[in-house]
């Protein structure tokens, strides 16, 4: 038993390695979504009831008037998201996330870029587990079958939750970058020394 477990004790790099790839992975990937009319249009909800981003809305109070169902077509509700500024609202959100998740994985040879990267994901991953608490969108809504409201979360809740995982890797994320980066400058002071 023994043995089988200092094997599995020794997989902690590697486990460290694929948790900061898919930090990158997912980052990267969900911002470079934000490209498509769908994902823009999605995301709506969230930045509508935010009080840190209804802001950057034109008409944030109509939101729920103009949702395009994933992969619709809808003239009206189109020609809304774009005078909302629904696009270009996710170009910035989606460009601000593949940003991160660049520098994150740049931390690979800049371990200082990483710990930024790093830091930064965990200031948006708590910006977007706030709409847990902003955005009705995210419970099961109660149309009779007597199930509705906390804990009971519908796709949009889920995909909000899985931020508690990024919030804790993405910490140790920066700690661990913070490390090599003490090391590399630890180990160039002696060098010179």
């Amino acid at each position: 038993m023994h043995t089988i477990l200092t094997k599995i004790a020794n997989l902690d790099r590697l486990g460290a390695t694929l948790t900061r790839l898919g930090l990158v992975i997912v980052t990267v990937w969900i911002g470079a979504l934000k490209i498509f009319d769908y994902e823009a249009q999605g995301i709506i909800p969230f930045v509508a009831n935010s009080p840190f981003m209804s802001w950057l809305m034109r008409d944030p109070e109509n939101y729920a008037a103009n949702k395009i169902p994933e992969g619709a077509a809808d003239a009206a509700a189109h020609a809304w998201h774009e005078a909302n500024g629904t696009y270009t609202i996710a170009l910035l959100i989606g460009g601000t996330i593949v940003t991160i998740g660049v520098l994150i994985a740049l931390g690979w040879i800049w371990p200082k870029v990483g710990v930024l990267g790093s830091l930064l994901l965990v200031g948006m991953s708590v910006v977007t587990l706030s709409f847990l608490v902003t955005t009705p969108e995210v419970w099961v809504s109660d149309k009779g079958g007597g199930e509705g409201g906390f804990p009971l979360l519908v796709a949009p809740g889920r995909l909000v939750i899985k931020d508690a995982i990024m919030i804790g890797a993405s910490l140790w994320s920066a700690a661990d970058f913070a490390r090599i980066a003490v090391r590399r400058n630890q180990q160039a002071g002696v060098a010179e020394g």
